[in-house]
């Protein structure tokens, strides 16, 4: 690898502080880092890996960011939390054996519902209705969150937009919503890191340069969240999710 001169420096960080930016309230930041990374000349797998140190530390700062604010709900994250994190182990697992692109046609399917379905409920999300879990909600995380947790080990664009809607299927408002889906993300991200790590997939001067951005843009892009409220999340939330439709449908006709 070549020395990290200034304008690749510069270029990561910024790069770092969009993606996390983003990534910080409705996911879809590894549509910005993960680019960034290959562009420098890494190879996949260790641009991938690179990607999962940068963004641990951005999921991180922002999870203590909306857990400060009292924008998590701590007991049921207690129990959701271990499901992300044993999902993601098995989904990095598992990309060992299968290409993760068989997955990516039902993807594109499941973000275009997902996103109609956040269009059409005007009103979907701006106020809490969470009252508490309930069995059938339960039932609802146990299925939802192991299955969102590998499809991050396994594939990953758009995980946290996948975290975020389950929330909102389960009655949080969209702000609530972002803070309880970085907390599983954070996990299912330090999860995959691990991995990648013991399999010397990680190239740490990237990823500590392009980190420490993802810790500034997390931080502040969880705090506008936290202040502009519900509103501000629902817009962004819809707009991540066309551009990751598009991304999607771009890899499937590029790449049938």
């Amino acid at each position: 690898m070549e020395d990290l001169h200034l304008g690749m420096l510069l270029f990561l960080i910024a790069a770092g502080f969009i993606a996390a930016f983003i990534d910080s309230v409705v996911g879809g930041g590894g549509l910005i880092s993960l680019p960034a990374l290959l562009f420098t000349g890494l190879p996949p797998q260790i641009a991938l890996g690179t990607n999962k140190l940068a963004s641990t530390m951005g999921s991180l700062t922002s999870s203590i960011s909306f857990i400060r604010h009292g924008k998590t709900d701590k007991n049921l994250l207690s129990k959701l939390l271990p499901l992300s994190i044993i999902g993601s182990a098995i989904g990095v697992y598992v990309v060992q054996k299968i290409p993760s692109e068989s997955l990516k046609p039902l993807i594109l399917v499941v973000l275009i519902v997902v996103t109609i379905y956040t269009l059409t409920k005007k009103e979907w999300g701006i106020h809490s209705t969470y009252n508490g879990l309930t069995k059938k909600k339960l039932l609802f995380a146990l299925f939802i969150v192991p299955l969102i947790g590998f499809y991050d080990g396994f594939l990953g664009g758009g995980t946290g937009s996948f975290f975020l809607f389950s929330f909102l299927l389960m009655g949080f408002d969209f702000v609530e919503s972002a803070g309880n889906a970085k907390v599983l993300n954070f996990g299912s991200n330090l999860t995959a890191l691990i991995v990648f790590l013991y399999y010397d997939s990680v190239y740490y001067l990237y990823g500590l340069v392009m980190g420490i951005a993802m810790i500034l843009g997390a931080y502040i892009g969880s705090r506008v969240a936290i202040a502009k409220g519900s509103n501000y999340v629902k817009i962004l939330f819809v707009l991540v999710s066309a551009i990751l439709i598009g991304k999607n449908i771009f890899d499937y006709i590029t790449n049938p």
